[in-house]
């Protein structure tokens, strides 16, 4: 039987320690990349723990399918259940895949990372007029340094939403405009377009885990279909003690799907049977990935993975991440197909808004995400 949903998150009832996940004082760190991108010594807030320190040498290439979604997208019935059968069996794995052909425009693709250098490179003071607010996920973020204490991730980031209703047809331009001003109208036109692409990409690899999972014809399309998603423009600089510290540390996205572009500069790593693994950079590929949203619509047959992005010493690392998300009153429950006596519900019903509050103010996302708010959530009811 599905739990309750809660609309609201009120008080939090007994949480879990979940990695320091609390309020500090923005002013107490900066990270100003052009600053400690020469540093010999990193301030300890940046140094992981032993245990989580990456390993830079000899790591392992995953095998992920490389799709060819080109037959799929021409409407080819056969090219279709192919792909959807890849499709599954990667999610199955580890839910990594890598899809080509996939109707992208590889100018816009240069286009928007050409754009992440022409903001990044901004002296922090104006970046910082999109600065991220305490307890937000849009804006620009220097390290997570107003979220967490320790075990920061040596990156900045700058996220905005995306809406794909018709009443919103310049969410991204629009946003980018009055943060930044007038003079990032063309970078906005950029974003905006790029997150309709990237829209547009993920319902179609909608249609193919409907497929492989045998949910009816376009369910989880016209879930997604007015989605209210996160793009954010992932810049690691280099450090010169990448031993040491993590561009992004070990976690699950809580997301439904996300599609990351990589530059041509290795980083991504992904963790299956309790080892670390290498993406390489692909330009024409997208690397895509299962989020713990999926995971609880899908009924836990698919899985959220584990993974991190690595720095180097040398060279600056570019991502596009598009975090496919569903509308914010769709109600996250999975189709009737996979839920019967072999398989029972393993999530209670929710809002995407529930999940995203409850990772940027209570919980550090990681491979208990679901399981922690499934507990909260259960706990409210009764």
């Amino acid at each position: 039987m599905a739990i309750e949903c809660i609309k609201t998150i009120q008080s939090m009832p007994q949480l879990p320690k979940n990695q320091d996940h609390k309020e500090v004082d923005e002013s107490s760190l900066v990270f100003d990349a052009s600053l400690l991108r020469h540093q010999l010594h990193l301030p300890k807030q940046f140094i992981w723990p032993d245990e989580e320190k990456p390993c830079l040498k000899n790591v392992p290439e995953l095998v992920v399918p490389l799709i060819d979604l080109g037959g799929f997208l021409s409407g080819d019935p056969a090219a279709a259940l192919e792909a959807a059968r890849l499709v599954g069996e990667a999610c199955q794995k580890h839910g990594f895949f890598l899809v080509v052909n996939h109707g992208i425009d590889s100018k816009l693709i240069s286009h928007a990372h050409s754009y992440m250098d022409e903001f990044f490179e901004l002296p922090l003071s104006q970046k910082q007029r999109a600065q991220r607010k305490t307890g937000e996920h849009c804006g620009y973020a220097s390290s997570f340094t107003g979220r967490f204490t320790s075990k920061l991730p040596w990156k900045e980031t700058l996220s905005f939403q995306f809406s794909a209703e018709k009443n919103s047809p310049t969410i991204v331009k629009d946003y980018l405009c009055n943060t930044m001003g007038k003079d990032f109208e063309q970078f906005g036109n950029v974003y905006q377009e790029y997150c309709e692409s990237m829209s547009t990409l993920s319902l179609g690899i909608m249609e193919l885990l409907e497929i492989s999972l045998g949910v009816g014809k376009a369910y989880f399309r016209e879930f997604f279909e007015e989605n209210s998603s996160i793009m954010r423009l992932n810049y690691y600089p280099p450090c010169q003690k990448p031993d040491l510290t993590l561009g992004t540390g070990p976690h699950c996205d809580p997301t439904s799907l996300t599609i990351l572009h990589q530059d041509q500069v290795g980083g991504l790593q992904v963790c299956v049977d309790n080892e670390w693994h290498s993406i390489s950079p692909n330009f024409n590929a997208f690397v895509v990935n299962i989020g713990d949203t999926f995971m609880a619509l899908s009924n836990g047959r698919y899985k959220s993975c584990l993974h991190r992005a690595v720095v180097n010493s040398k060279t600056t690392r570019k991502s596009l991440a598009f975090f496919l998300c569903p509308r914010s009153d769709k109600l996250v429950t999975p189709p009737s197909e996979l839920v019967h006596d072999l398989s029972p519900r393993m999530y209670p019903d929710f809002t995407w808004p529930m999940l995203l509050e409850f990772t940027q103010k209570h919980y550090r996302a990681d491979t208990k995400t679901l399981e922690a708010f499934t507990n909260w959530v259960q706990q409210k009811r009764s």
